[in-house]
C-alpha cells in the first residue's frame, strides 16, 4: 500500500509540474501578447480549488490531473464586443496566434533544459561504461567487443557513463547498425561495427545493453546476504543478515546471477532454499513476491567494494553546466522525434507505447531513487509532452499551429467546417492513441 501511494504521489507531482509550466508558456505569451486569460486549470473536470485572481483570471486545479488548459478570450465561442476585440485571441494576427501556440511546447522544452541544469549542479553518481561479461554468440561478441573494454563513443556521440550508452541504443531501435569506439585496458582504441538486424530488443524483460549481450563491470557478488528487507518476502521466510544461500529447489552449487534470475523468473513461486548460517545448513520455505510482473525476494548480497577508478561524479559548475544540459535537452529533443518516426514506419512496435500508469512507475521508481534521478524523469517526461503536442493532429498544439500556418500562407483562415472535421478526427486518433497506451500498461501489469 505504501509504495503505491508512494507511486501515485511521485506521478501526480511529475505530471503536475510539467503541465502546469507548458500551460504557464501559453498564459505567459497571451498575456505578453495583449490577451485577456479567462482560466488556467491544472487538470480537467470539477475544479477542487479556484481563485479569481484581480486580473480576472481564474485559476484552479481540478480533478482530474491528466492535463490542464489556459481558456482565453475568444470570439469563437465567447460573446466579444467591440471594446474586447483587442483582449481576444481570435482577433490577434495570425503571427500572435503562433507564438501563443508554440509556447507550451517550447516552455516544456524549457523546463527540461531546467531541471538537467540543476542536476548537472547537484552532481550524479556515474559509472563508467566498461564491459563486464559478453555472451558468447551474442550480437556484442559477434562485433568483437571484449570483457574490459570501455565504450568511448556509441555513433560518434561521447558517452562516458552508462546512462550515455543506454540513451545512444534507445536511439538506434529500428536501425540495421550502429558503431562503437572502445579501448580496451592498455589504452588502445578500436571502431566496431554491430549487425542490429536481428536484435530483438524487448524492454518489458531486459534492458537495451542487455539485449545485446554484454553486463556492464561489476564486483564479485557473493550469495551471503548483506541486508534483508523489512515485510519483504525473505524476511517473512525466516532469512537474516549474514545468511548465504546454497540451492534452490534442489539446484547447487549458484552464483548471485543465477539466483537473481531464477526469482525474476518466478513471481510467487514457493521454493525450498537450503541456506547456511553459522556453519549449519537447513532448508526452508520461501514464497517470492512479484513486482511489474517479476518475482523479488527483497535482500541485498555482500559484494566487493566497486572500484574508485571506475566511478565518479558528473557535476558542474552554474556556467559548465549550461552547456550540457543543452546538449542532453537536445539529444531529448531527437530522440523523441526518432522514436515517433519510427512507430510511423513501423520500425519500432506500437507495444512501446507507454500511459499514465507506466509514467507513474516510472515516477515512483524514479522518485526512490533520489532527487537527481527525479530531475531526470521529470526531463524526458516533459520533453516527450513538448514533442507530443507538436504532432499536427487536430486539438494539439502542432494541429492548431498547422491551421495558423495555412492561414498565414494563404492570407485567409481554414474554413470553419474544415478545421472541425479535424478536430473531430484528431480526437479519435489522440483516444486510440490514449487507449492503446493504458493497453499495453495493463499488458505489461498482468503476467
Amino acid at each position: 500500500m505504501g509504495q503505491i501511494v508512494w507511486t501515485l504521489g511521485a506521478f501526480l507531482l511529475a505530471i503536475g509540474l510539467v503541465v502546469t509550466f507548458h500551460e504557464f508558456g501559453h498564459y505567459w505569451v497571451a498575456r505578453r501578447c495583449g490577451v485577456r486569460v479567462l482560466t488556467f486549470s491544472v487538470g480537467f473536470g470539477r475544479p477542487l480549488w479556484s481563485r479569481v485572481a484581480k486580473d480576472g483570471t481564474r485559476y484552479q486545479v481540478a480533478m482530474v490531473p491528466l492535463g490542464g488548459y489556459v481558456r482565453m478570450l475568444d470570439g469563437r465561442v465567447d460573446e466579444v464586443s467591440a471594446e474586447q476585440e483587442h483582449e481576444s485571441f481570435s482577433h490577434q494576427p495570425v503571427l500572435k496566434r503562433i507564438a501563443i501556440v508554440l509556447a507550451g511546447p517550447v516552455f516544456n522544452f524549457i523546463f527540461a533544459l531546467v531541471a538537467l541544469w540543476l542536476m548537472l549542479m547537484i552532481g550524479v553518481a556515474s559509472y563508467r561504461p566498461v564491459v563486464g561479461d559478453v555472451t558468447a554468440g551474442s550480437i556484442a561478441a559477434e562485433a568483437g567487443l571484449q570483457r574490459g573494454d570501455e565504450i568511448v563513443r556509441v555513433d560518434g556521440r561521447r558517452t562516458e557513463e552508462w546512462q550515455a550508452v543506454n540513451l545512444a541504443l534507445v536511439e538506434r531501435i529500428g536501425d540495421s547498425q550502429t558503431e562503437w569506439v572502445v579501448e580496451n585496458s592498455r589504452g588502445e582504441q578500436r571502431q566496431l561495427a554491430f549487425d542490429l538486424n536481428a536484435w530483438a530488443f524487448d524492454p518489458d524483460r531486459e534492458s537495451t545493453i542487455a539485449s545485446l549481450g554484454l553486463r556492464p563491470f561489476q564486483p564479485q557478488i557473493y550469495t551471503s546476504l548483506a541486508q534483508v528487507m523489512d515485510d519483504s518476502p525473505a524476511a517473512q521466510a525466516g532469512l537474516r543478515t549474514g545468511d548465504k544461500i546454497l540451492g534452490i529447489d534442489g539446484t547447487m552449487p549458484m552464483d548471485w546471477e543465477q539466483i537473481r534470475s531464477f526469482i525474476a523468473a518466478n513471481p510467487s513461486h514457493q521454493a525450498e532454499m537450503l541456506v547456511e548460517r553459522g556453519g549449519e545448513q537447513f532448508s526452508m520455505q520461501v514464497v517470492f513476491g512479484e513486482q511489474q510482473g517479476q518475482g523479488f525476494l527483497g535482500v541485498v548480497p555482500e559484494m566487493e567494494p566497486y572500484p574508485s577508478e571506475y566511478q565518479f561524479t558528473m557535476q558542474y559548475g552554474p556556467l559548465g553546466a549550461v552547456p550540457q544540459s543543452i546538449d542532453r535537452t537536445w539529444q531529448l529533443m531527437t530522440l523523441s522525434v526518432s522514436m515517433i518516426k519510427k512507430l510511423i514506419t513501423g520500425d519500432v512496435s506500437v507495444k512501446n507505447l507507454s500511459g499514465p500508469i507506466g509514467i507513474a512507475v516510472g515516477a515512483g521508481d524514479h522518485a526512490s531513487y533520489g532527487l537527481v534521478y527525479f530531475l531526470s524523469f521529470l526531463a524526458l517526461i516533459s520533453v516527450s509532452l513538448g514533442i507530443l503536442n507538436l504532432l499536427p493532429i487536430p486539438v494539439l498544439d502542432g494541429g492548431h499551429l498547422v491551421y495558423y500556418i495555412i492561414e498565414w500562407v494563404r492570407g485567409k483562415p481554414v474554413p470553419e467546417h474544415i478545421q472541425e472535421i479535424g478536430f473531430r478526427v484528431g480526437m479519435l486518433l489522440l483516444f486510440a492513441l490514449m487507449a492503446l497506451a493504458l493497453f499495453n500498461d495493463i499488458s505489461r501489469l498482468v503476467p
